[in-house]
């Protein structure tokens, strides 16, 4: 419903650089097959697998069992099917050397990223444990009787605003609010993890990457990406809470 008030009143450039540089591009005649590409991605989850099940279909303490455990590691399997997608999707296909480079560096960047996002969160959330911070709140809840699904919402969508990262958020606040849950007792952790989830798209304005992506792919001015993105966000994390609440009151 938001969506069919506000794109009528959202006047866009028609000269999309963003999509210009796709469209520009000559296509390539010839294309990975499905297959070689389900293979490509599918590769680290059945080492994975196997490494999972090295105890069940292999003697323990052999050497084929410790090469199932080496492969099914999960750095191992994940660099295992790196490597093969270098030639699987890129010199099966054609690409030379320097081309390889190139893709390889825009696509292992953000996964850094992504990974110290990932170890901040999980840090962040150490810290306020060790801090006694939680101890506190837990006791604040239960003189209040406050819910855990609100203050999972809460604290998903002040960590949200604060940093950013949906990631941090959502680690953080499932920190916090784990310890609530179980000394409340509170027997629906699959709608915290709901509530937590709702909380943490909440908002997204200038310190989210997020933000900045769909500006510049839309070719918005940040004011349009506010009454766009950072509203149909916010009311996403609204109406999924609501939701959530109302599931409570069914189970």
């Amino acid at each position: 419903m938001y969506a069919k008030f506000i794109v009528p009143r959202i006047h866009l450039p028609a000269d999309n650089p963003m999509a210009k540089q796709f469209l520009d591009r000559e296509p390539r005649a010839k294309l990975p097959s499905f297959g070689l590409t389900m293979a490509t991605i599918l590769l680290p989850v059945v080492l994975m697998l196997l490494g999972g099940w090295a105890n069940l279909i292999s003697t323990p303490g052999s050497a084929f069992n410790g090469f199932l455990l080496f492969i099914g590691n999960s750095v191992i399997a994940l660099l295992l099917a790196t490597l093969l997608s270098f030639w699987t999707l890129g010199i099966a296909q054609g690409f030379n050397r320097d081309s390889i480079l190139k893709f390889t560096n825009e696509c292992l960047a953000p996964t850094a990223s992504i990974t110290l996002l990932v170890g901040a969160g999980g840090g962040l959330n150490r810290i306020l444990i060790d801090s006694g911070v939680t101890n506190q709140i837990v006791g604040l809840a239960q003189d209040f009787h406050l819910s855990p699904l609100l203050m999972g919402w809460l604290f998903a969508a002040l960590m949200r605003v604060a940093t950013g990262s949906a990631t941090v958020a959502m680690t953080t606040a499932s920190g916090i609010v784990a310890p609530v849950a179980l000394g409340l007792g509170y027997p629906h952790p699959e709608l915290l993890v709901l509530a937590t989830g709702a909380g943490s798209v909440i908002f997204s304005h200038v310190n989210d990457g997020g933000f900045w992506l769909i500006k510049e792919y839309f070719n918005m001015t940040v004011a349009q990406t506010f009454k766009t993105w950072t509203v149909l966000e916010t009311l996403i994390s609204v109406v999924a809470f609501a939701l959530t609440l109302g599931l409570a009151q069914v189970l």
